[in-house]
């Protein structure tokens, strides 16, 4: 009688709900065990490696056609603004003799062509060449700081000027290139580089002031060269000045010099009220070295422009080329490569611009 209460606890007790209990937490444990299983196996070194390398190739493939599409667009582009430039390419930029030359083709096929060339002319302003008017047909000085920067950095804007009526291209070089003790034959590199783009000997100004060394740890006065250029503008009449900009190309200290004493001429307003001021682009590496595939970038960012035909490009570096003593094994690469042996942008720059210049360069 003294375990009756024990039989009737036990009695009471649903041994089959206990059952199923136990059952479903065991279930569940297994469950939490395997999901803990896949998941160590998921963050196994392994397992991470492999998701990487699928997910890596799958974004390179994405990357190599979105490359190799901007790569021909920017062909297209190439192609298609030399059609819609005649003359350009062949060294031809009189606009007259375009015109008569159109004139006397006659044809029907021509008349669509150049229907059909005006017209996407005006939508898309696309042109081998697109300059300010003063630019193109005034008395132009470029002003640089080393033998061999005209043809580096300035290529495509001196020859496209120079092949135009009326246009008087002068340069301004402020230093003989002695780095290296060697001025004189700086100096006929010089000429000859710019015979070959066009400029005769008697518009070369090349500065031999000793305040001003081709050396980069030696920093240029800024007023010392704005007296030079300032100069050189008045005596030559100059309507349009073309220099480096704030950030000098490839950030050489001679190079931003020039460009701060141009400016300060411009804050003073010292410059001829009819001459204009404009600067080279300075752009990013990547860009620098694009080539002619900077072409979709230049244009869509650009508000002037000077684009040269492979045939064009040829004669700047013929020119470079007779800058024998600067032609270290990196610069064939760059007279292939280099985007500015093809591409020249430009900004005009006005006083306001200046003087937020000025403050970024005080700060």
């Amino acid at each position: 009688m003294r375990f009756n209460w024990l039989s009737e606890y036990l009695a009471q007790i649903n041994t089959s709900a206990i059952y199923e209990a136990t059952t479903q937490r065991w279930t569940q444990l297994r469950h939490n065990a395997e999901e803990l299983l896949q998941l160590q196996q998921q963050l196994s070194p392994q397992a991470i490696y492999c998701r990487i390398k699928s997910t890596s190739a799958e974004a390179l493939e994405h990357i190599l056609i979105v490359c190799a599409v901007y790569l021909l667009v920017c062909l297209g582009l190439y192609k298609l603004t030399f059609w819609l430039t005649p003359g350009a390419g062949t060294g031809n930029t009189n606009t007259n003799e375009q015109n008569n030359r159109q004139h006397r083709g006659g044809g029907e096929g021509d008349a669509g062509a150049n229907s059909l060339r005006n017209f996407l002319q005006s939508g898309l302003r696309l042109r081998s060449v697109h300059l300010p008017h003063a630019a193109k047909m005034g008395r132009v000085l470029l002003v640089t700081a080393h033998p061999d920067d005209e043809c580096m950095f300035f290529g495509p804007l001196i020859y496209s000027l120079t092949q135009r009526d009326g246009c008087q291209v002068y340069v301004l070089c402020l230093s003989n290139g002695n780095f290296e003790q060697q001025a004189q034959l700086r100096r006929e590199e010089l000429w000859r580089a710019c015979k070959h783009l066009g400029i005769p000997e008697s518009n070369i100004v090349l500065m031999n002031a000793t305040n001003l060394p081709d050396d980069p740890n030696v920093e240029w006065r800024p007023d010392a060269v704005a007296n030079l250029i300032l100069h050189t503008v008045e005596s030559l009449d100059i309507q349009a000045i073309f220099t480096f900009d704030r950030d000098g190309v490839s950030s050489h200290p001679n190079h931003c010099a020039v460009y701060y004493a141009a400016a300060s001429l411009c804050l003073a307003n010292l410059l001829p009220k009819a001459c204009k001021f404009y600067t080279l682009d300075t752009i990013n590496i990547v860009r620098k070295y694009l080539s002619v595939f900077d072409l979709l970038c230049t244009c869509f960012m650009s508000t002037h422009w000077c684009i040269l035909s492979w045939k064009e490009a040829a004669i700047v570096r013929r020119a470079m080329l007779e800058h024998k003593s600067q032609m270290k094994w990196f610069r064939w690469l760059y007279i292939y490569t280099s985007r500015y042996m093809f591409i020249n942008s430009l900004r005009e720059i006005n006083l306001s611009d200046v003087e937020l210049e000025m403050q970024i360069h005080d700060n």
